[in-house]
């Protein structure tokens, strides 16, 4: 850290309430120039020039100049060596050589002679010389009315003053969506008699579960403000089998409930998207890593993991390499989730004027665009908690928006809520995004967390953020003061 500049301190050491002074009419005139401080780590130089053209010391006197560093509320300080100007009969230098107050002087010098002096110092560096003052005392002796007085006049204020960092993260403005599209995706879990595709509405708890298939859509269908766009349904097979029969299982098993669920709801053919996925190996390994007491589990779940090409191949490896009651538990507890049909409604949502938004927002803000739910706050005015609570629930509803996750953690942070913004962004479903990164190394360094701020905010000039470019230079800052 480095401050210049040139300071002139006329009558700097005037003792107008000594009366040696004012009786005698002697003028001090001190210049101190480019006076100059660099804190380096541990260590404080100081460097200034006492320019002492203009000083007149009477003849049987002596004058210290004591340079000290004194704290803002004035309780620590430090005195640095002093500069002695004598007289040019002082009795002590004549007989000496010296002045007794100038053992540990810096220099000594005859009035009248050298004029300037090139003052250099080093400190360790203290937390209390921030925001501290470089003060220059005179003290003179050698007349009756002031040899126990001190003057004091302020060099140069503050001494140190550390590098306050100013960070940029600024509002994001969020893209605008030209049509609102939104899905809502469940799962159907119908039963099947085995090897079967027939849906039977009788057939257990099949009627319910269709119920809230076909009440899904109706829902989608006869909102005023949605248009469905799409109805995919897509079936999944568990791995006990063949993968061909799989395969042609989970095909007609999903065009089953399609064509079921078309006719209750009357929706247009043409909306309607099938696909059979077939046997769900995926689906497997997190079904057996609900079920942690599951002996062998660790052999499981690496046969699945090696498991390539032939699928045929890995279930019989499973079925052969662990006990028949640990397939069993395969087979009835884990197999069976997997048989299932997924199913997404897909639909666009009108747009909403602000009065409609304010009240959306409350029931389903998921149907305004991110755009429509910042027009609402923006109606509340910045930094009203209505203003606020727009914000955040615009970075619920939309996780994998980055102006909204950026915006609601930098609310956070105005908040002093550091570590509340630092856990929005680290769990953000976008935090590859330049903006997110560079939110988040900001919010590392507000914390002091320096060295995961710089790395986090490198990434971030990698991903495109500019400002992250000037962030690290305000992190640099701030390191090089501690």
């Amino acid at each position: 850290m480095e401050m210049k500049r040139m300071l002139y301190v006329t009558g700097l050491l005037l003792c107008t309430s000594l009366g040696g002074y004012a009786q005698e009419g002697n003028l001090i005139d001190v210049k101190v120039v480019n006076e100059e401080v660099k804190k380096q780590g541990s260590e404080v130089s100081l460097r200034m020039t006492l320019d002492l053209t203009g000083l007149r010391v009477g003849n049987q006197k002596s004058v210290c100049l004591h340079p000290a560093v004194v704290s803002a509320d004035g309780t620590h300080e430090a005195v640095l060596a002093p500069v002695v100007v004598d007289g040019k009969t002082r009795r002590e230098k004549a007989l000496t050589g010296a002045s007794p107050a100038t053992d540990n002087a810096y220099t000594v010098l005859r009035s009248g002679r050298e004029s300037r002096v090139e003052y250099i110092a080093k400190l360790a560096y203290e937390p209390w010389m921030v925001d501290s003052r470089l003060v220059l005392r005179e003290r003179m002796t050698g007349c009756l009315d002031c040899t126990a007085a001190t003057e004091e006049s302020t060099v140069k204020a503050p001494f140190i003053k550390l590098f306050t960092p100013r960070y940029v993260t600024p509002f994001v403005t969020p893209e605008r969506e030209a049509v609102k599209v939104r899905n809502e995706v469940r799962v159907a879990r119908l039963q099947f008699r085995q090897g079967k595709s027939d849906v039977d509405p009788r057939y257990k708890d099949n009627r319910a579960e269709l119920e809230t298939v076909t009440g899904s859509i109706n829902v989608v269908k006869t909102n005023p403000d949605l248009t469905i766009t799409g109805i995919y349904i897509t079936g999944y097979a568990s791995p006990e089998g063949s993968v061909a029969f799989n395969q042609k299982l989970s095909e007609s098993r999903a065009n089953a409930l399609a064509e079921y669920a078309r006719k209750d709801t009357h929706m247009d053919a043409s909306l309607w998207h099938v696909a059979g996925m077939g046997e769900d190996w995926e689906g497997l390994r997190r079904e057996v890593e609900k079920h942690p007491q599951l002996l062998d589990i660790d052999k499981v779940l690496r046969l699945i993991d090696e498991c390539e090409g032939d699928k045929d191949a890995c279930e019989k490896r499973i079925r052969e390499s662990v006990s028949p009651d640990v397939y069993t538990r395969l087979l009835n507890e884990m197999y069976g989730p997997l048989r299932r049909n997924e199913y997404k409604i897909e639909y666009s949502v009108r747009s909403f004027n602000l009065e409609e938004a304010k009240k959306q927002i409350k029931t389903r803000p998921d149907l305004l665009s991110v755009e429509e739910i910042y027009t609402v706050a923006e109606s509340y005015g910045k930094g009203t908690a209505d203003y606020e609570e727009a914000l955040r629930i615009a970075a619920a509803t939309y996780p994998k928006n980055a102006a909204a996750v950026v915006n609601a953690a930098c609310l956070k942070m105005e908040g002093r809520d550091v570590q509340g913004a630092i856990a929005m962004l680290e769990a953000s479903e976008v935090k590859e995004d330049g903006r997110v990164l560079n939110a988040l190394g900001v919010a590392y360094a507000k914390q002091k967390q320096y060295d995961r701020a710089k790395a986090v905010l490198e990434q971030a000039v990698q991903a495109g953020s500019r400002e992250a470019r000037t962030n690290l230079e305000q992190v640099a800052g701030v390191v090089a003061d501690l």
